[in-house]
C-alpha cells in the first residue's frame, strides 16, 4: 500500500531491471528515543521479509542518505531513484542533499505516498483552516482515494543478493536515549497494525462519532503509531472504514475528517510554512495577542523536569502526561488541554512551545510528525493555529482557553486520574 513503491516497481518492470528497496538508518532524529527506533526497526524486519518473498532486494544502509545512498547507486549501477515524501524540514533536506550528490544521469522522483491527495496537489498555498482545505480535498478524493494495485513478485532478480542484515547490530549505530522504554500495548509491523484496524472497525467504529472525546471510552482507532511509521497506510484505513458507511455514517464521516482533512491540513501547514515548529509560524493576530500577554503573571511556573515527571498541582494534567510517558500515546481530547496548560505554566509562549514539542517528540510514538507540530498538541493549541480569536483573557489573549472545570463537564475526570495516578 505504497504509491512510491508501486511507481518504482512499474519503472523497473518497464526497463526490465531489478528493484531494490533501501532504508537509510540515521543515528538520531530529533527527540526520537529507543522506543521509536525499535518500533520502526521491528516493522522494517517485516518489510524485509515481504521483499524477499517478492524477489526484491532490501538494503538497510547505516548513516545519512547523502553519505551512503549516492555511493550505493554507483556501486550497484542503479538506473533511477524513487523516494517518498515528508513536509518536515529535515527529511526535505535529506532529499535535497541526495539530489545534489547523485550522478547526473540518474533520475530522481518523489512520490507523496504519505497523503491521499498529494500535498502539492491538494493546494498550492498554505491553507488557513480545515474550512478552507476541506472542499479542495473532498473534490479530489474520487481521483486519489482508489484501491492499490498489487505489488507483484519481481521477475528480474539482482545479479547479487542483498547483504544479510544484522538487525541487533543496527542498534549499536544509534545515538539515542535508551531510557524511554518500548510500550506493551502496540506491536510493531503491518500485520499488527492491520489487526488494530480490524478491531477498530469491529468494536469501536460504531461509537467513534459519539464517544471519541471521552478519554474513558474505548472509541478511538489507536492507529496513529502504525500510520506514523508507514506500517499501515492512511489510504488503506480509509478504504476499509468506508465500507461500513451504511451502518455508521456519522462515525465514518468523523473518521475521514480527522484522518484525511485534519491530517492533510497539518501536512499543508508544514509544507508551506517553514516556521511550523516556532511561534513565528503563527498568524500575526496570534503572535500579537501572545506578545501583549507575555508578561502576564502565571498562576504556576513549572520546570521541564516537573512537567516531564507529571508533578504539577493538576491531577488531570499529570494523568495525561503519565499516560503519554507510559503508553506512548495521549488521548486525543486531552492533547489540547495538555498543551494549553503548558502555555499557562511556563515563562513565555516560546518556552511553552519548546517544552511541548520536546515532550511530544520524546514520548509519543507518533511524535516528530506534522500532526504533532500543528495538530492539537503544539502550535495549534499554544498559538491558535487554525483557531479564531476568542474573548481576551490573561496569558492567552485571544487564544482559546481550557480549564479543569470544562473537562469535568465533558467526562469523568476522576476515573481517568485514578487510571494513571503515579505509583510513588
Amino acid at each position: 500500500d505504497n504509491w512510491a513503491f508501486l511507481y518504482a516497481q512499474r519503472l523497473a518492470l518497464k526497463q526490465e531491471l531489478p528493484l531494490r528497496v533501501c532504508f537509510c538508518l540515521v543515528p538520531k532524529f530529533l527527540e526520537a528515543t529507543i522506543r521509536h527506533y525499535r518500533f520502526m526497526l521491528r516493522g522494517l524486519q517485516e518489510v524485509a521479509e515481504e521483499c524477499a518473498e517478492l524477489n526484491i532486494s532490501f538494503h538497510l544502509l547505516l548513516g545519512y542518505a547523502k553519505d551512503v545512498l549516492p555511493t550505493f547507486v554507483v556501486e550497484h549501477g542503479v538506473g533511477g531513484l524513487v523516494t517518498d515524501f515528508s513536509p518536515l524540514r529535515l527529511p526535505r533536506q535529506w532529499v535535497e542533499d541526495v539530489r545534489e550528490r547523485l550522478p547526473e544521469d540518474v533520475p530522481f522522483a518523489q512520490v507523496d505516498a504519505h497523503n491521499i491527495v498529494p500535498c502539492w496537489v491538494a493546494s498550492p498555498k498554505q491553507e488557513y483552516s480545515a474550512r478552507t482545505i476541506r472542499g479542495k480535498i473532498h473534490a479530489q478524493l474520487p481521483e486519489f482515494l482508489t484501491e492499490f494495485p498489487p505489488v507483484v513478485r519481481h521477475p528480474h532478480p539482482p545479479s547479487c543478493p542483498a547483504e544479510p542484515i544484522a538487525w541487533e547490530a543496527c542498534y549499536s549505530s544509534l545515538q539515542v536515549d535508551h531510557t524511554v522504554k518500548e510500550v506493551e500495548w502496540a506491536t510493531p509491523g503491518t500485520a499488527a497494525g492491520m489487526a488494530v484496524l480490524k478491531s477498530f472497525i469491529a468494536e469501536r467504529l460504531k461509537s467513534f462519532s459519539t464517544h471519541r472525546n471521552d478519554p474513558n471510552k474505548a472509541a478511538l482507532s489507536n492507529l496513529s503509531p502504525w500510520l506514523h511509521f508507514g506500517q499501515v497506510s492512511t489510504q488503506r484505513a480509509i478504504l476499509e472504514v468506508q465500507k461500513h458507511r451504511r451502518n455508521y455514517k456519522d462515525s465514518v464521516d468523523a473518521f475521514v475528517e480527522e484522518a484525511v482533512v485534519r491530517r492533510e491540513l497539518a501536512e499543508n501547514f508544514c509544507y508551506y510554512n517553514e516556521n511550523y515548529d516556532s511561534v513565528q509560524g503563527a498568524y500575526d493576530w496570534a503572535q500579537t495577542t501572545l506578545k501583549l500577554h507575555a508578561k502576564d503573571k502565571r498562576p504556576y511556573l513549572y520546570s521541564l523536569q516537573e512537567l516531564e515527571q507529571g508533578t504539577t498541582h493538576d491531577p488531570l494534567w499529570n494523568a495525561a502526561q503519565l499516560q503519554m510517558v507510559q503508553e506512548g500515546k495521549m488521548h486525543g481530547f486531552l492533547r489540547m488541554y495538555w498543551a494549553k496548560k503548558i502555555l499557562e505554566w511556563t515563562r513565555s509562549p516560546e518556552e511553552a512551545l519548546q517544552f511541548a514539542i520536546y515532550l511530544n517528540d520524546r514520548y509519543e510514538l507518533d511524535g516528530r510528525d506534522p500532526n504533532g507540530y500543528v495538530g492539537k498538541r503544539c502550535l495549534w493549541s499554544i498559538c491558535g493555529i487554525h483557531d479564531q480569536g476568542w474573548a481576551e483573557r490573561p496569558i492567552f489573549g485571544k487564544i482559546r482557553y481550557m480549564n479543569y472545570a470544562g473537562c469535568k463537564r465533558k467526562f469523568d475526570v476522576d476515573q481517568f486520574e485514578r487510571r494513571y495516578a503515579p505509583t510513588h
